[in-house]
């Protein structure tokens, strides 16, 4: 692995896409890493979370605050504070911010993709806040991403 060396900080400019309740900042980037690997932190607004999808890369959450429901292959769980959930490349999987207030993790996601384009779509085609099945695989064709149903909700945890 060709790895350069970056220089993250807390004081960047985060992204901002609200219309699927995200904030995110990619800290390690695709193109840093020859494409291998591309970490991100993400904050999800209380309810937030991405429809059910598959896709080849595999990845390795690690929830640094609050509380998600994921569902993983049909098996639901929930995950807090210091938890990881590691996702195989190809398997169906979904997570939603279960708390009342925003929820963070810090993503590792193998091979790296371009993380700020994906979510900047994908904000794009949610943007009315409609599930569009056909406009959302369009998308995701382009990704090699699979959406399979819709986000989970927090009344699923039993919350």
């Amino acid at each position: 692995m060709a790895f350069e060396f970056i220089r993250s900080t807390k004081q960047e400019s985060p992204i901002l896409i609200p219309q699927i309740g995200l904030t995110l900042r990619v800290r390690v980037p695709p193109e840093s890493t020859n494409g291998e690997l591309t970490s991100i932190e993400t904050e999800n607004a209380p309810g937030f979370g991405p429809p059910l999808h598959r896709h080849r890369e595999t990845e390795v959450f690690y929830v640094l605050e609050g509380r998600y429901l994921f569902e993983v292959d049909g098996k639901r769980f929930t995950a807090g504070e210091g938890d990881v959930v590691s996702v195989p490349g190809g398997a169906a999987h979904a997570f939603v911010n279960i708390t009342d207030r925003p929820a963070r993790q810090f993503i590792q996601i193998l091979p790296g993709m371009d993380a700020k384009a994906f979510f900047l779509g994908l904000g794009e085609v949610m943007r009315e806040g409609k599930l569009d099945h056909d406009a959302l695989n369009a998308f995701g064709q382009k990704w090699h991403v699979e959406f399979l149903g819709p986000p989970l909700h927090a009344e699923q945890a039993g919350v």
